[in-house]
């Protein structure tokens, strides 16, 4: 039986089972039972079969399929955004613009994975050596539910790309995302095998990482989870990329344009109902600039809607979850109650469903939650700097490093202060996205390893030197 015949849905939920709920009104809305371990056993005996083959296709096929598959995406744009919307509650434009960017992903590696899979031949190195890459084998994809098609697209079309085969375990409230993202590829022709949907929680990974026929692991999630999973994989002596938490510092220097830092700050810290890891959380202000800057990012902030996510006019929607809007509404509370002062919102919304106001929180300082940890909601910290030492300081003071951006109308400034920023990405002037061209990944807890661009092609790829 195949992975998606055994995804039943049911009325009753029981100990083998995955429930999703709309977080809009906080209703099930289906139960879908686990794969058995015999399941997941065949699932991965089709994975390490169908890599013996796909391996073997040319570069040139296996971006015929790929291309394949962004048609497929982008058929069936509206039904897949409508399922995210659903089921972990994204606004419903962002959901579509979620679907078209994992299309366009998909056709930049059918377009530019050829060339990236040339053998080389590094500069200095001897006239009969040369590097080729080859496929790795299996990878296991371990993805979270905040962009439950975009995290999934953006680690398996590089990894398909290159001759691997892919198992998704993906986060259990979008069991319906997965089995969607799984019938895109069978509808597209992809061969059976190649890309295949676990639906299971995480008792099974660590027997996943451990077996023989999984060559490499791919993780996005918390720097809590992701540290058991690098374990595991360290264990087993297995590569691995992780995109974890982040706390990104937009940095606003006395020099900025402060209404397009504002705009792009409220912009960049609300996408996705503010649970992105790499979003503005913590805008550090020059003192000189700091009471124009709270009004003109209050405003926006306060400007942006908040409601039914499947409505295109709101701009936010609930949480995914009632524990994470509990855990926002607790990271808040505490740091008010520790000095910092609330310029808007701060409290759940009534009704039904996950929803919390829009928050900005000023006069934060490291030691608050607000500044230490990471705020996974519609909720936003200032913090004054002094000077650009003191804005670097602030930036830094964190044990993340996904993304930061600066804002200042000085190249110079720019130039000086982005290599102080531990971060895997800085913007100057515009905020932190991933494009499909470019490494995305951070350091320290925000994890190791780069998705996306020829780093993330090949990061599961054996880079293998042969002379002669």
């Amino acid at each position: 039986m195949n992975s998606v015949g055994l995804s039943t849905q049911t009325g009753k939920p029981d100990e083998m089972s995955l429930v999703s709920v709309n977080p809009a009104t906080g209703r099930r809305l289906a139960t879908y039972r686990e794969h058995t371990g015999a399941a997941i056993e065949r699932a991965l005996a089709r994975a390490a079969g169908a890599q013996r083959s796909w391996r073997t296709a040319s570069p040139v096929t296996r971006a015929e399929h790929l291309r394949a598959v962004a048609r497929e995406l982008m058929t069936q744009r509206d039904e897949l955004a409508a399922l995210a919307t659903a089921e972990m509650g994204k606004p419903i434009a962002q959901a579509r613009g979620e679907v078209e960017k994992c299309a366009r992903t998909c056709e930049y590696f059918a377009d530019q994975g050829p060339a990236m899979l040339a053998d080389e031949r590094p500069l200095g190195a001897p006239p009969d050596a040369r590097v080729v890459y080859e496929p790795i084998g299996v990878v296991l994809g371990i993805m979270p539910w905040n962009f439950p098609f975009w995290q999934v697209i953006r680690a398996a079309a590089p990894a398909l790309m290159g001759g691997n085969t892919v198992l998704l375990k993906h986060a259990p409230n979008v069991a319906g995302c997965a089995i969607a993202i799984e019938n895109v590829f069978k509808r597209a022709g992809v061969p059976p095998g190649v890309f295949q949907v676990l639906l299971t929680g995480t008792a099974p990974v660590p027997a996943l990482i451990a077996d023989g026929r999984v060559r490499a692991v791919t993780f996005t999630g918390s720097t809590l989870a992701g540290k058991k999973v690098a374990a595991l994989a360290g264990a087993a002596m297995k590569p691995g990329v992780y995109e974890l938490g982040g706390s990104d510092p937009y940095v606003v220097l006395a020099d900025a344009d402060l209404e397009l830092a504002a705009e792009t700050c409220a912009a960049a810290r609300l996408i996705n109902s503010g649970q992105s890891c790499a979003s503005a959380k913590r805008f550090i202000v020059a003192r000189p600039v700091l009471r124009d800057f709270e009004r003109l990012v209050t405003a926006r902030l306060d400007a942006r809607r908040t409601g039914d996510p499947t409505n295109p006019t709101n701009d936010i929607g609930p949480l995914a979850r009632a524990d994470l809007r509990e855990n926002l509404h607790r990271q808040i509370t505490a740091t008010v109650r520790r000095g910092a002062r609330l310029l808007l919102g701060g409290a759940p919304l009534p009704g039904s469903g996950f929803f919390y106001e829009t928050t900005l929180l000023a006069n934060v300082r490291p030691g608050m939650p607000a500044a230490d940890e990471e705020l996974f909601g519609p909720a936003a910290a200032i913090l004054v700097a002094r000077d650009d030492a003191d804005a670097v300081r602030l930036a830094n003071a964190t044990p993340y490093g996904l993304g930061a951006a600066i804002f200042t109308r000085s190249a110079r400034r720019a130039r000086e202060l982005a290599p102080q920023l531990d971060a895997g990405f800085v913007a100057i002037n515009t905020f932190v996205r991933s494009d499909a061209s470019l490494p995305f990944g951070g350091v320290k807890d925000s994890g190791m390893g780069r998705e996306l661009g020829a780093h993330g092609l090949r990061a599961f790829l054996n880079v293998k030197t042969v002379v002669g």
